[in-house]
């Protein structure tokens, strides 16, 4: 017992220190005062993880199309917000995109580019709505390992890098990320709007590809900045290189038996995916059929929005 007392106060003796180090900038910001609400945050998520499936036992599914329709197109405003204001303020501000520390001063471009990292933090909190929508039209199988992890983890982790490096490189994979899910819920979007648009759909699997490739990416550019001592903080060039290689372990994994260890579903004979239930990225498991207008077969009606 005296061992965890000391570990505690260990802790939060050190948590007190990395204050006197964190952004002076952000402090004050909503959500920035304390971890607190983003733990409670992510606590209720997987919560919901565990309630969410039993409260939908015996009930039949939600159809929700017009809520994700809104929902989907809603999130490709935001992130192409986020992109669009990291790269006009990195570029009035002269970033660098191989080797850039941060710049803790007031500048308005500085400044602006906290902010939009701030709205990225944000972006990764309203996300926990892509689970909530899967359990509530009991797409259950969707809500696989690497889909949980990718959310909870994302939203915690960026509530640190705003903490503490709410700048300089940390720009780099939020503007790549954020320029991603433009194209992920542009994807998810369009599949929501019905089965009709099945033929535009064909690219879904290299949103995959380039997520591969992001993590790839990311890793090269952390590892530039360490072999050439980018005055960028160290702990997070090696918490993002493991980081994404966690990443890259489990994608690849849901790209081979989603998409090499089985037959495609047009060889089987089977469906074309709509209404946003397809695998594409962020963990989605595996590729469902349709159903027809939001319609169960054989089992009745879904519950409308």
């Amino acid at each position: 017992m005296e061992v965890v007392t000391h570990f505690v106060n260990d802790t939060v003796e050190f948590y007190k220190w990395s204050l006197t180090i964190a952004d002076k900038r952000v402090e004050n910001w909503p959500m920035m005062a304390s971890p607190l609400p983003t733990l409670a945050i992510s606590c209720l998520y997987l919560l919901f993880l565990w309630a969410g499936p039993r409260y939908m036992q015996d009930r039949q599914p939600y159809t929700l199309r017009r809520t994700l329709i809104v929902y989907n197109f809603s999130m490709v405003v935001l992130n192409f917000y986020i992109a669009k204001e990291l790269l006009i303020a990195t570029r009035a501000a002269g970033y660098s995109y191989l080797c850039q520390p941060v710049n803790y001063s007031n500048d308005v471009n500085e400044v602006r580019i906290a902010s939009a990292l701030w709205w990225y933090y944000i972006s990764k909190g309203v996300e926990f709505l892509d689970t909530v929508f899967f359990i509530l039209r009991k797409k259950f199988n969707q809500v696989s390992f690497l889909h949980v992890y990718h959310h909870c983890t994302m939203f915690i982790l960026w509530w640190i890098g705003i903490k503490w490096v709410p700048g300089g490189q940390a720009f780099f994979g939020a503007t790549i990320n954020s320029s991603i899910h433009v194209l992920m819920y542009g994807y998810y979007g369009l599949a929501a709007l019905g089965p009709q648009m099945q033929k535009y759909l064909w690219w879904k699997k290299y949103l995959t590809i380039i997520q591969m490739i992001q993590f790839h990416v990311t890793i090269g550019h952390a590892g530039h900045s360490l072999y050439t001592g980018c005055p960028f903080p160290c702990w997070m060039q090696w918490a993002l290189i493991g980081y994404a290689v966690t990443f890259i372990i489990l994608f690849a994994n849901f790209y081979y038996h989603a998409y090499r260890g089985k037959p495609s579903s047009s060889q089987k004979g089977g469906k074309p995916v709509a209404n946003g239930t397809s695998v594409v990225t962020n963990g989605h498991s595996k590729v469902e059929e349709v159903e027809d207008n939001g319609k169960r077969q054989k089992k009745g009606r879904a519950k409308r929005e």
